[in-house]
């Protein structure tokens, strides 16, 4: 998730860029940069880090160039550089693109044009783009693109500048959102409507498969085919705040909804029919076969998506594994030694803590493989390997679509783990993987119902307690909806391993408590089922959460949540989405501060 902008007028372009990019930085903080179009040809200024990095570049001395394009980059191929940021450019210094999305088969395009005697300077997938709009250039840049696009595969939202049309810009869609702001003889590109609101309201929305082509008389949408389009006018009535948030009243709701696409980023590249692609863990099957212990280490969500992955590697890798609070791992002198894997999770990568863990870790002779969610964090360059995940920046303090990326990433790793041992059949490992490429729709069809959920969160507005129960997996997601609860809605909220009932906990249950009950793992349905009915004859209200098509557990609960089928292993990211809306609609419900809850930060980076 990056953030674009471009801009062609009358006005000079770079205080336009500059002040759209500050309005887009919450999508992305590795680096940005600008590229403008002058008479002697494409001016590019690029740094890493913060956008104020690029604002010290850029001086007081700006261009009187009134056409040109800017990016702000959360990176996901290459480190954060000057090199990696955006706008790349061709050979020849002719075109410049901003991108953002995922170019799929970019180490074999990369391959092709180097072949073709093209020089690829950094490590990003963006880069191949400009490349070969230079190979296909004949005269006409957007013509150029189409046969680009023929060539890629992935998601994209891409902008060129062209220095031999310099009255132009060229915009294209496919899976990430990009639309055009109309204004009096000037318009406007940006990847997110606040970039272009303090300019204009009135916008384009470009559908996936568009094409436009700007210039100042105008815009010409066509589709892949060049087939034109009529494009109806938009009319922005959102404030400046709620178009940051895409319209949604909080952050913590945008990135909820955001997950089919953060999940099927995170897959993307990383699936064949035959298994799993790792480019960045370098194991081999000899070291595989060698670990003889896996320590996961994490804070607090993150430890909620160990917990997970303690169960799928045991299950399909036959590798022994303890999950560890990571402010607790160094204080109780693990036992590690060169055969031991430790696997550390941080959404930021500096969470002081876990970071603490990796360097002990390693200080100890083990392996360490990262799963993080921002490249060249701390973690990520300490690391042996990482497993990136791709939820892009997320703003409110409570995690949603960190957490189900990361239950990916362990999805993925245990995969990895269990091709290199031969420990699964070629028969299951495929159909965890059709089942892992059905799971951004489906996360995206339990979002369609969030409604239902709404009305059920309005009943925990006076609630002081609620208790969250499963089995085997579905107890490792019921402690993340139990925190989820708490965080952000202050009720008390705990979480049950569901057979443990009858060792202290049901003295707790009383008349009209809520009981969430998460029953999605067949082989120990039957005995969730009766720790349900224990929990009703102390006349608790049970909120039951399982498969589409389990009729039964509707006749032993007051209400049922109803997710997608899947496979057992891979229910927690979709069963913890309603958990997630439950949580973000009683928080609501009840006033509180759903992105900045009461003493609680994003990235703890101290101990």
């Amino acid at each position: 998730m990056c953030g674009i902008v471009g801009y062609i007028g009358k006005q000079a372009v770079i205080p336009v860029l500059v002040e759209g990019l500050k309005k887009l930085e919450y999508r992305g903080y590795d680096s940005a940069g600008v590229a403008v179009l002058e008479e002697k040809g494409i001016e590019v200024y690029k740094s890493a880090g913060r956008l104020a990095n690029l604002v010290e570049k850029l001086g007081d001395g700006y261009s009187d160039a009134t056409i040109g394009i800017g990016h702000t980059r959360w990176a996901t191929h290459g480190r954060p550089s000057d090199l990696n940021a955006h706008p790349h450019s061709d050979c020849s210094g002719d075109f410049a693109i901003v991108h953002n999305g995922i170019i799929e088969n970019y180490l074999e395009l990369k391959e092709w044009l180097i072949k073709q005697g093209h020089q690829i300077v950094s490590e990003t997938d963006t880069e191949v783009l400009p490349h070969l709009v230079e190979h296909f250039y004949k005269g006409d840049t957007a013509e150029a693109i189409r046969q680009v696009l023929i060539k890629v595969h992935g998601s994209f939202a891409m902008v060129a500048l062209s220095r031999n049309h310099k009255e132009q810009m060229v915009v294209a869609r496919k899976d990430s959102p990009l639309v055009i702001g109309l204004g009096e003889g000037e318009y406007f590109v940006a990847s997110d409507i606040p970039a272009i609101l303090n300019y204009t309201r009135q916008i384009y929305i470009l559908a996936d498969g568009e094409i436009a082509v700007i210039d100042r008389d105008g815009v010409r949408v066509t589709d892949f085919q060049g087939n034109p389009i009529q494009k109806e006018v938009f009319e922005v009535k959102w404030d400046t705040v709620a178009a940051e948030k895409d319209g949604y009243e909080h952050f913590m709701l945008k990135e909820i909804f955001e997950q089919p696409r953060a999940l099927k980023d995170t897959l993307t590249g990383r699936l064949n029919h035959n298994g799993v692609i790792l480019p960045e863990v370098a194991l081999t099957a000899e070291e595989v076969a060698n670990i003889n212990k896996i320590f996961i280490v994490a804070c607090g969500t993150a430890w909620h998506a160990g917990l997970v992955g303690k169960t799928l590697i045991e299950r399909w890798a036959r590798i022994p594994v303890e999950v560890d609070i990571a402010s607790e791992f160094r204080y109780r002198s693990p036992l590690i030694d060169e055969h031991t894997l430790v696997v550390v999770i941080s959404q930021s990568g500096e969470t002081a803590d876990t970071l603490a863990a990796l360097r002990e870790a390693r200080r100890l002779s083990a392996r360490v493989i990262a799963v993080t969610n921002v490249v060249s964090s701390s973690v990520a360059r300490e690391a042996n390997d990482v497993i990136y995940t791709c939820a892009g920046p997320e703003i409110a303090v409570a995690s949603t679509k960190a957490y189900t990326t990361q239950l990916e990433g362990m999805v993925l790793l245990a995969l990895y783990l269990a091709e290199a041992r031969d420990s699964l059949s070629l028969e299951k490992i495929s159909e965890i993987i059709s089942a892992l490429k059905e799971i951004p729709a489906q996360a995206q069809e339990i979002l369609n119902q969030s409604s239902a959920i709404k009305d059920l969160a309005r009943s925990f507005i006076v609630v002081d307690d609620v208790f969250f129960i499963g089995r085997s997996l579905d107890w490792s997601v019921s402690m993340e909806g139990s925190l989820k609860l708490k965080e952000i809605s202050y009720i008390h909220a705990e979480a049950y391993a569901a057979g443990e009932l009858k060792h202290g906990t049901l003295a707790l249950i009383t008349d009209n408590t809520p009981v969430i009950a998460l029953a999605t793992q067949m082989e120990v349905y039957e005995k969730t089922v009766s720790n349900i009915k224990e929990v009703k004859a102390r006349d608790a209200k049970v909120i039951g959460l399982t498969f589409k098509g389990n009729d039964d557990l509707a006749k032993s609960v007051d209400q049922v949540i109803y997710i997608p089928q899947t496979i057992a292993e891979l229910s927690p990211i979709l069963s913890v989405i309603p958990l997630q809306l439950l949580a973000y609609y009683a928080s609501v419900a009840r006033g509180c501060d759903v992105d900045k809850p009461r003493n609680l930060a994003k990235s703890v980076t101290v101990e």
